[in-house]
């Protein structure tokens, strides 16, 4: 029986080939496809044909719907008992017709690698790649272009440098194979490969496109290297080659992010002067720096700008807008800017709430913040740790330490995590609060989760020791975070001056400037002032004056108080 009904089948897979062979490639699919539908196992042979019949033809719906086939056997939606995916897909190539033209057999294979690279397949898509170099067919730059762009970015630049190394005399290759590498080398930060493969580009006769020396620029700008950004940039124009958008907008962000702002406006001048019209990108670059810059009516003139040329705003661009006008506490103005957005048919994400949230709780208005993290809540947005930590931080230093609890426990239940900066803020609340106990009983806790803490958490922790005077702890402290291999800034050691000042140790506190001065950090004004103050009680009025001049050599202005401090000191020893 089982052996009729084997038979039956193979004479259905027979017909079905002998019908497939008289139709035109893709009626032959529907045909196969058909043929699926009514539970025909296909067999190694009819697949073959429906591959061969489909690649044969210069046609990019045929290979289309070859590439489609593939996807459905490596996905397992065509299976057999007579074959795995793996198994057929390793003899599709073997089971061609020995006639067929060898840039079918090559199709053959481009199918099989991009459908593996489409199923995220990486190994297996090298492995069929290797298979085609093996069988003796030469692949295309093509495929060879869509391999290196996937190693590259979902495996790792050094493997996409390997393969490129190892392959590229048994490819063929184009100017966007190299242009591929450069890319890589660049965003990997190695400036010195990219322009090692824009030589070999030049060496085989290919010529750098508008492209190559975009990411060659960008390269540049992301490691400090502006004026050779610019000479590149300077080199597109005698070579003939057109600056694009994107060159434009590479080298003007290249040169804020450098504190570059006039060079970078300067070239958006030269970009119109060209004609060349801004992109969504450059408008965001552009507002972004403007509102950095605190210039956010320069931002919204641009923003207006877009308007008129119909550029497409997005959600970076109103939440640099937004959090411009937050820094200048125009809350009101960023809520209205949130309504605006909503009307434009663009979603804000939790980066605008936390924006806004972060605005009204500056501006204390806390009770608007929380409403706006209620809203986040039912729009069906999940608030992340900053959003957290921006509330926290606003109702402890409200002195609303329940309310602050209670969100570090919907935190909790939510399955976020308290951050390094969680822990430091609810450190600083108890410290603002007076309670050294909790906040050292927090800071335990912040170590057993795993947490280093910072210089700032050090500083918040050291700031209320000084405070309450406990100078022995608050040195203990100072000094561990050596261990930390944490370095002490001039905000630390102004807090313990100041602390030691306090209990009259001129001792200590004329060490700790010393200190200071050795490693380069400049003492404020109250360090100095306190430091005199002390030694002059102490009649120490020669070490009041060499700090003195020391504050005079700094371009620190004594106050008036002070000369007179040290005045009466040294007429009383006189």
């Amino acid at each position: 029986m089982a052996q009729s009904k084997q038979g039956e089948g193979q004479a259905l897979t027979l017909n079905l080939i002998s019908r497939m062979a008289k139709l035109p490639p893709l009626k032959a699919f529907s045909l196969f496809n058909w043929a699926s539908r009514q539970g025909l196992q296909h067999t190694p042979q009819s697949i073959s044909i429906i591959l061969h019949l489909l690649l044969s033809k210069m046609s990019s719906h045929s290979h289309a719907a070859a590439q489609t086939l593939i996807l459905k056997i490596i996905s397992g939606r065509i299976t057999s008992s007579s074959f795995t995916p793996r198994s057929l897909l390793c003899h599709l190539a073997q089971l061609f017709p020995s006639s067929s033209n060898p840039v079918t057999k090559s199709r053959l294979y481009e199918s099989i690698i991009n459908s593996h690279l489409k199923s995220r397949l990486s190994d297996q898509a090298l492995f069929y790649f290797n298979q085609m170099l093996d069988s003796g067919v030469r692949p295309r730059s093509s495929i060879f272009n869509s391999l290196l762009i996937f190693i590259i970015k979902s495996c790792s630049f050094d493997k996409g440098w390997l393969f490129f190394s190892e392959k590229r005399s048994k490819v063929e290759l184009d100017v966007y194979s190299f242009g591929i590498l450069i890319k890589g080398c660049c965003e990997a930060g190695d400036l010195n490969k990219a322009f090692e493969v824009l030589n070999q580009l030049e060496e085989m006769g290919f010529s750098p496109n508008v492209v190559i020396y975009t990411s060659l620029i960008d390269g540049c700008c992301k490691n400090g290297d502006i004026e050779r950004a610019k000479m590149l940039f300077r080199k597109i124009g005698e070579l003939g080659l057109v600056a694009n958008q994107h060159t434009y907008t590479v080298l003007i962000c290249g040169l804020f992010k450098n504190g570059l702002q006039k060079d970078g406006f300067e070239f958006y001048e030269k970009m119109q002067l060209n004609g060349v019209s801004p992109s969504l990108y450059s408008y965001n670059c552009l507002i972004h720096e403007y509102c950095n810059e605190g210039k956010v009516s320069e931002g919204f003139k641009l923003f207006d700008e877009m308007r008129q040329r119909e550029v497409a705003c997005n959600v970076v661009t109103y939440n640099t807008l937004i959090c411009g006008l937050c820094k200048e506490m125009r809350v009101q103005e960023a809520e209205r800017l949130l309504d605006q957005m909503k009307m434009a048919g663009i979603s804000p994400n939790v980066t605008t709430y936390n924006k806004l949230i972060d605005g009204f709780c500056d501006a204390g208005e806390t009770d608007k913040a929380f409403r706006l993290f209620n809203q986040l809540k039912s729009n069906g947005l999940f608030p992340s740790v900053v959003t957290y930590n921006v509330l926290i931080r606003a109702f402890s230093k409200a002195g609303n330490l329940k309310m602050a609890s209670d969100l570090v426990r919907e935190m909790e239940e939510r399955g976020i995590t308290p951050s390094e900066v969680t822990y430091t803020i609810l450190i600083d609340s108890f410290v603002r609060s007076d309670d050294m106990e909790k906040a050292f009983e927090m800071y335990s806790l912040m170590q057993k989760s795993g947490f280093g803490p910072d210089v700032y958490t050090y500083g918040v922790l050291i700031h209320g020791l000084c405070m309450k005077g406990n100078m022995k702890e608050a040195s203990k402290l100072f000094n561990s975070m050596w261990e930390t291999k944490l370095e002490p800034n001039d905000v630390l050691y102004n807090m313990m001056i100041f602390g030691y000042c306090k209990e009259g140790n001129s001792y200590r506190a004329l060490r700790l400037l010393g200190e200071m001065n050795e490693k380069g950090l400049v003492p404020n004004i109250a360090s100095y002032s306190s430091t005199i103050g002390v030694l002059c009680q102490d009649g120490k009025w020669p070490e009041a004056e060499v700090l003195l001049n020391q504050m005079l050599k700094w371009g620190l202005k004594p106050s008036v108080s002070l000369y007179n401090i040290l005045y009466r000191a040294r007429i009383s020893i006189e």
